[in-house]
């Protein structure tokens, strides 16, 4: 007996995504892909399906070892899957494209315009 499951639920049961909501959103906007095709959140998955997520900058590379519509402990959800993530993929998340390149002290509100320009003017002059 082979066990059919839906992407967006099998994506939420391993811990891709929050909710399944989120997954079938990712699904339908063509972030997800299975042997490098796009589909539908209602696509079934099978055992050995390489499946390509676009999370941000990274994309995650998975493959499928076992098939699983409940979410489950971390630990039992890896069981289901094997990561052929890039190492240099992985890493992308702890550049500065996640981090803010400016900060205002605690308690000081809105900049105003003259902060405002102040700042371009001083942003300008490292792109020089």
């Amino acid at each position: 007996m082979s066990v059919k499951v839906r992407i967006d639920k099998w994506l939420w049961a391993i811990r891709v995504y929050k909710t399944r909501s989120l997954a079938n959103d990712a699904c339908q906007s063509g972030k997800i892909k299975i042997n490098s095709t796009r589909i539908k959140p209602s696509r079934t998955i099978q055992i050995g399906d390489r499946i390509t997520v676009q999370k941000g900058y990274i994309k995650f590379d998975y493959e499928v070892t076992g098939i699983i519509e409940k979410r489950v402990s971390a630990t039992l959800a890896q069981q289901n899957y094997i990561d052929h993530t890039p190492e240099e993929e992985k890493i992308k998340t702890n550049t500065k494209l996640f981090t803010p390149q400016y900060q205002r002290e605690k308690g000081q509100g809105r900049p105003t315009k003259k902060d405002r320009r102040d700042l371009d003017k001083l942003l300008e002059s490292f792109e020089e």
